[in-house]
């Protein structure tokens, strides 16, 4: 459900609250603008003011840090990084013409999820714009509703995949990094303590055999709830049983460790240290994210048809070799790196595999 890929801007449409008609403009004086920041909204109090000085009094009511720059007519000014429950100021001098605000962190993942909106400034002699009600945001990821016409317009993605190069069935272990993620897991609030778990023996780990499958897959990025997945994988697992998982359905629903999570994100920078999902993995690039529903089988018997897949084609984050993880930031490194992680649906019962669950690599493969 990714809206950018690129440079290609093609994000949702935020709310703003109108507050009136844009103010004439008062030489000396500067407009203000409340600027509320939050996963995955910018939201601004006004969305027109008058040419001359303007502050933007911003507040981090998100859960994690974010940040806000405005770009437009020659400038570009940010403030990096907000606290959450924190706020700043920027004050500014706009000439006429429209400005994008934003959220920069994690080289602008925090804008192609959401965080972006516009403003607009007007001279003195220009019409101020009628006010408007204040409109609610629909989820970036979740479930939400949008206007037929905003979906016709949303510009659809998709890509196909294809692992290749080793195989690899990576079993619960320690993180290698635990004090790399250490700061970063203070940002989880009632999820921190699951999270901890998993650094001493979790599906992040070192903790690898070698094993044999294929997996190939074509994922649309169509907007909302209207994703969707087709694939099949074909894996063997460390005990030899053969595994089969055919992916037909995507999952816009939420998932665990942060919000508004769930279907189809192609060219995303997050994980590690972008406070974007689970710090739980490296730093990455990812060509495509996605995630499904999908019917397991285990040596040709169905074990259930709702299992939860996740499946990145990422940065390279393992060596050849004894395939551990050899990064805590791999964002530059060549994406080739397809990830399968096979959990039980909500209510099931553990697989019979380690730790419960699967997770296999394909250390070469490719997408166009």
């Amino acid at each position: 459900m990714y809206r950018e890929s690129n440079g290609v801007w093609a994000g949702m449409v935020l709310a703003v609250a109108l507050l009136g008609a844009a103010p004439q403009p008062h030489p000396g004086v500067a407009s203000t603008v409340n600027v509320k920041l939050s996963e995955w909204n910018v939201v601004l109090s006004q969305a027109s003011v008058a040419a001359g000085p303007v502050t933007f009094v911003i507040t981090n009511a998100g859960s994690i840090p974010h940040g806000l720059e405005v770009e437009g007519q020659g400038i570009e000014q940010e403030i990096e990084m907000i606290q959450p429950g924190a706020s700043d100021t920027l004050t500014l001098t706009l000439k006429p013409g429209s400005y994008e605000v934003y959220c920069p962190v994690g080289s602008d993942s925090h804008k192609k999820l959401g965080m972006d909106t516009h403003l607009k400034v007007v001279g003195a002699t220009s019409p101020a714009p009628p006010a408007a009600p204040a409109a609610p945001a629909p989820s970036r990821y979740g479930a939400s509703e949008m206007s037929e016409a905003h979906t016709k317009a949303e510009r659809v993605q998709a890509i196909r995949v294809t692992g290749g190069g080793p195989v690899i069935q990576i079993l619960p272990g320690p993180f290698p990094f635990p004090d790399s993620a250490a700061p970063i897991l203070k940002a989880f609030g009632d999820e921190r303590e699951g999270l901890e778990s998993q650094v001493k023996n979790g599906p992040y780990s070192n903790n690898v055999v070698r094993t044999s499958g294929s997996f190939a897959f074509t994922a649309w990025d169509k907007g909302a709830v209207r994703d969707s997945v087709d694939g099949v994988a074909e894996f063997a697992t460390q005990d030899g049983a053969r595994w089969k998982l055919v992916m037909d359905r995507v999952q816009t629903k939420d998932v665990p460790h942060h919000p508004r999570f769930g279907g189809v994100i192609m060219g995303l920078y997050y994980h590690g240290v972008t406070q974007v999902h689970t710090p739980l993995v490296p730093t990455i690039n990812s060509a495509v994210a996605l995630w499904a529903f999908g019917h397991l089988y285990k040596n040709d018997v169905l074990v259930t048809d709702n299992a939860m897949v996740h499946v990145m084609l990422l940065s390279r984050t393992r060596r050849d070799g004894d395939f551990a993880l050899s990064c805590w930031d791999c964002s530059k490194n060549k994406i080739d790196e397809l990830q399968l992680q096979i959990l039980p649906g909500p209510g099931e019962p553990k697989f019979a595999a380690p730790g419960g669950f699967l997770f296999v690599n394909w250390e070469q493969s490719q997408g166009r």
